[in-house]
């Protein structure tokens, strides 16, 4: 994995959100330097989807602040901090079904681009080139002309991912990678991830559920419980300790 350079990538400060007596962010503060490879985890309610929804736009936080590269963005809509560097990929893939993978692809280069139509400017051959240079680097290529719906899951995951890639982003969040993937896919899964994303300057989150997952492919783990940070460590001391041990990788083990 990428080592932590000095620069910050994303900043949060004295984040809070509440949906009615439910506080879903209690003052949540993270510095992440860029080209850190980061797993969120927590139970179901922890608090870890929330600020992915604030650092993506999809929530606006009650108080706080979210800088991405310096930049202020905490309140920003979504498509507004795309376009600042930040994709994010979820744990359903958000793709066009009766569309082949390149079409995908292209469609996805051509909103990041801000195309209003996909047809003419995103058919360019240069277009289908980076498209297919991009697939190829998840290793889908073979898959380029078949229709979505005739994909395996772990194929469509993969997919998402890339098409998150196209617009380049400094940012990079991932909604449980390996959800629904078999035992036997889900390591070679992660290494096509970890060997694709080597070669771009991105910085990377992810929330996972499988420890062995979070330990393997993580240079940091940063653990949420009722909407607190209540462990930010390297992913052996993480897992070591007793909060983490109590709130977050109990409950897992049981529910999973």
């Amino acid at each position: 994995m990428t080592t932590a350079q000095t620069r910050t990538m994303l900043s949060a400060r004295g984040l809070m959100k509440s949906f009615g007596a439910v506080t879903a962010a209690d003052n949540v503060n993270i510095e992440i330097p860029t080209g850190q490879r980061v797993s969120l985890i927590g139970s179901n309610g922890a608090g870890k989807t929330t600020f992915v929804n604030m650092v993506t736009g999809y929530l606006k936080p009650d108080a706080g602040t979210i800088e991405l590269d310096c930049l202020p963005i905490a309140g920003l809509g979504p498509r507004r901090i795309t376009g600042m560097g930040v994709a994010r990929s979820f744990q359903i893939p958000q793709l066009a079904l009766d569309m082949s993978a390149l079409d995908n692809m292209l469609v996805a280069a051509a909103c990041n681009d801000g195309h209003q139509s996909f047809w003419r400017p995103a058919h360019a051959s240069d277009r289908i080139d980076r498209a297919m240079a991009m697939l190829s680097k998840f290793n889908l290529e073979e898959h380029a002309h078949r229709r979505v719906s005739e994909l395996p899951g772990g194929v469509r995951k993969l997919l998402d991912i890339a098409m998150a890639l196209t617009g380049s982003p400094k940012l990079l969040l991932l909604d449980e990678p390996t959800s629904g993937v078999s035992v036997d896919e889900k390591f070679p899964m992660m290494d096509t991830i970890s060997a694709a994303l080597a070669s771009e300057n991105i910085t990377v989150l992810f929330v996972e559920h499988d420890m062995e997952i979070v330990t393997r492919y993580s240079d940091r783990v940063i653990a949420f419980y009722s909407g607190r940070v209540i462990a930010d460590d390297l992913p052996s001391k993480v897992l070591e300790d007793a909060q983490v041990q109590r709130y977050v990788t109990g409950s897992l083990k049981q529910g999973h």
